[in-house]
C-alpha cells in the first residue's frame, strides 16, 4: 500500500485577531473579529490567524485557503449556542442528504487549510445534547433534571433532553426531506439537529495538528470528499455521555493519515465512512488510502470502526501501532442490506486492547437488523444484488487484548458471507470465544485464545461458519 499525503504549507504572516477586534472577554462575540481576520488572511495571499492566549467567545466561522487557523498554548476558543447564528441548512450526515444546524467550524472547497497549536476548541454541545438516562450516574442524573425537566421514557431507561425543542423533536421525529418546506418545518425543533464540530467538504491539503478538540454537539471531526487530510498529534474529547459524538468520521476521503491522536469520546473514535445506501452509490466516492498509526481510543463506543455507512467503498487502509482501552468494541466492521458497496484490502496490525466490554474484534452485516424480528435471510428475498455489502480480503495481525467479553465474531449473509479474512499471532483473554455464521475463507495462523482460563490455539487453520 502507497500513501502520499501532501501537507499543507503556510506563510510566515502572522494575522493576530485582537488587530481585527477580538477581545479575551466572556460574553463578548468574536465572530466578525475571527471572520475578517480570516477572509483578509486568505485574500492577501495565506499566513496565519493567531488566536492568542485567553477566553473568546464566537459564533460560526469558515476556514478559507491558505489559513492555518493557530491557537496558542492557552487559547480558549469556545462556540455559543444561538439560532440566529446557526441557521438550519442542508448538509450530509450520517452519510445522506439531511437537514443540519451550520457547523462551529467549517470549510467548503478550500485548499490548503489547517488547525493547529496546543489550545482547546470547545463546541458548547452540552447545550445541544440529549443524554441516554443509563450513561448518567444518579447525582448527574439529578443535575441535569435540575437545568431541565424534559424527559422521555424509553425502553433503555429514558432520555434527559437540555430544551423543549429537543424533547418535542424525539417525539414528532425529522419532517419528510422530499417536503419543499422541511428546513420551515424541521425550525419548530431547532435544537434537535445538532452540527458536527469541524465540517471540512470537498477540500484539499488539510491539516489538525496538536489542537484539543472537545464538548462537539454532534461528531467532532467530519471531514467528507476531501483528499490529503492529515489530523496529528491531537486531542479529542467527549464525555461518555456524549450521543453521536464521533471523534473523526472521514467520509468518502483519500489519501489520509491520522497519527499520534487521542481519542476519548462518546461514541465511535476512529470511524471510516463512504455514504449510506442507494442514494450514496449514485456517486463515485470510496474512502481509501488511509494511514492510521500510533493511535489511542479510550471510552469510545469502538476503537477503529469501518461503517456502518459504507455503500461507495472502503479500500487501501493500514491501522497499526494503536491502542484501544474500555472501549465498547475494539476492532468494528459493520454494515446492513440495504448498504451495498464493497470493503476490501485492509491491514489492522500491531493493536494492544485492553477491558472490551464487548467483542474485541466483530465483523457484521446485521447492524441495523439487531432490534427487528426478521432475520437477514428473510430480508435478503427482497433485496437487489446492488444493495448487498461485501467485506473481503482483510488482514488483522499481531492483535493482543487482554480481555474482552467475546474474542471474534464474524456474521455474513447467506447471499454473500465475509470471505478472505486473515487472522495471524493474535492473542485474547476473553469470556466468549468465537461466533461465526455466513463466512468463508477465514484463515487463522498461530491465533490463541483464552476463553474463561481456558486456552485454546488454533495454528494454521481455515474456518467456514
Amino acid at each position: 500500500m502507497n500513501f502520499n499525503v501532501e501537507v499543507p504549507f503556510f506563510r510566515e504572516k502572522i494575522f493576530n485577531i485582537l488587530d481585527f477586534g477580538a477581545k479575551s472577554n466572556l460574553d463578548f462575540n468574536n465572530k466578525s473579529a475571527i471572520q475578517n481576520a480570516i477572509d483578509t488572511c486568505s485574500n492577501s495571499g495565506g499566513g496565519i490567524v493567531l488566536i492568542p492566549n485567553g477566553y473568546f467567545l464566537t459564533g460560526p466561522i469558515q476556514l478559507k485557503s491558505n489559513v492555518n487557523l493557530h491557537l496558542s498554548d492557552n487559547a480558549f476558543l469556545q462556540f455559543l449556542k444561538s439560532k440566529e447564528e446557526y441557521p438550519l441548512i442542508w448538509t450530509d450526515y450520517e452519510g445522506q442528504k439531511r437537514i443540519r444546524a451550520v457547523s462551529p467550524i467549517s470549510a467548503d472547497s478550500q485548499v490548503n487549510i489547517a488547525i493547529t497549536g496546543k489550545g482547546v476548541i470547545d463546541g458548547n454541545g452540552a447545550l445541544w445534547r440529549g443524554i441516554k438516562k443509563f450513561k448518567l450516574t444518579s447525582k448527574e442524573f439529578e443535575r441535569c433534571m435540575k437545568k431541565s425537566s424534559y424527559f422521555i421514557e424509553t425502553n433503555e431507561g429514558g432520555i434527559w433532553c437540555p430544551t423543549q425543542t429537543v424533547y418535542e423533536g424525539i417525539l414528532n421525529g425529522e419532517p419528510n426531506y422530499e417536503d419543499p418546506n422541511a428546513l420551515q418545518l424541521a425550525s419548530k425543533y431547532y435544537d434537535l439537529y445538532r452540527p458536527v464540530l469541524v465540517s471540512l467538504k470537498k477540500c484539499n491539503q488539510v491539516l489538525i495538528e496538536e489542537v484539543t478538540l472537545q464538548n462537539s454537539p454532534a461528531w467532532n471531526i467530519h471531514p467528507w470528499f476531501c483528499t490529503n487530510v492529515t489530523v496529528k498529534n491531537a486531542k479529542v474529547r467527549n464525555k461518555f455521555s456524549a450521543q453521536n459524538g464521533d471523534g473523526i468520521d472521514l467520509e468518502s476521503c483519500q489519501n489520509c493519515e491520522i497519527v499520534g491522536t487521542t481519542f476519548e469520546v462518546g461514541d465511535d473514535g476512529i470511524c471510516i465512512k463512504s455514504g449510506k445506501n442507494k442514494e450514496a452509490r449514485k456517486l463515485i466516492g470510496p474512502c481509501k488510502n488511509v494511514w492510521i498509526h500510533n493511535c489511542k481510543v479510550f471510552d469510545a463506543h469502538g476503537g477503529f470502526v469501518v461503517g456502518s455507512e459504507m455503500s461507495r467503498g472502503v479500500e487501501n487502509l493500514i491501522v497499526e501501532d494503536c491502542t484501544f482501552i474500555g472501549t465498547d468494541i475494539g476492532i468494528r466492521f459493520k454494515s446492513a442490506i440495504g448498504r451495498g458497496g464493497v470493503v476490501k484490502d485492509i491491514l489492522i496490525r500491531n493493536i494492544a486492547m485492553e477491558n472490551i466490554i464487548e467483542e474485541a474484534i466483530i465483523f457484521t452485516m446485521g447492524y441495523v437488523l439487531k432490534n427487528l424480528e426478521t432475520t437477514a435471510t428473510d430480508e435478503m428475498q427482497s433485496t437487489l444484488k446492488e444493495d448487498i455489502p461485501e467485506f473481503k480480503d482483510i488482514t488483522l495481525e499481531n492483535i493482543y487484548c487482554n480481555h474482552a467479553k467475546t474474542a471474534i465474531k464474524i456474521n455474513g449473509l447467506q447471499a454473500l458471507p465475509i470471505h478472505n479474512l486473515h487472522f495471524e499471532n493474535v492473542h485474547i483473554v476473553s469470556d466468549n470465544g468465537i461466533d461465526l455464521s455466513d463466512c468463508k475463507d477465514i484463515h487463522f495462523k498461530d491465533v490463541h485464545l483464552t476463553i474463561n482460563g481456558k486456552k485454546e490455539s488454533f495454528i494454521d487453520e481455515i474456518l467456514e461458519g
